[in-house]
């Protein structure tokens, strides 16, 4: 992939939706389930999460397990986030440091230079 600034404003773009639709998908069930919110919430929530599960397929990044490492780390943080917005929890030193630390990790995976001819084992026969 060849990255530019579109490509990479599409690319977090979707990992935004997606972490929206997984987090806020995740947070519908939770307050049904463990704050007695109205079962409709659980409903709209289990929705929510089935388009979840398509949104990374948008993704113009090749790999599955990639994709999916990078999206841990930007769920973190939109984890605290939405935390912070929607139920009043402050983050930590500890919360924003590891938080930190992942997004470092994210830009690392996402953005490290790689042979394209390479194959997805490294050349090691794993796959």
């Amino acid at each position: 992939m060849q990255w530019t600034a579109a490509a990479a404003a599409y690319v977090s773009l979707l990992f935004f939706v997606a972490g929206l639709a997984e987090i806020g998908g995740g947070w519908l069930v939770w307050k049904a389930v463990r704050e007695n919110k109205p079962l409709w919430w659980a409903a709209a929530g289990a929705l929510i999460l089935i388009a979840y599960g398509f949104i990374p397929t948008l993704q113009p990044l090749e790999d599955f397990g990639r994709l999916y490492a990078v999206y841990g780390g930007v769920f973190i943080g939109m984890s605290f986030g939405w935390g912070y917005f929607f139920d009043g929890v402050v983050p930590d030193r500890g919360d924003v440091v590891g938080s930190t630390i992942a997004l470092i990790g994210v830009y690392v995976i996402l953005f490290w230079p790689r042979d394209e001819a390479q194959p997805a084992d490294g050349g090691k026969g794993l796959v």
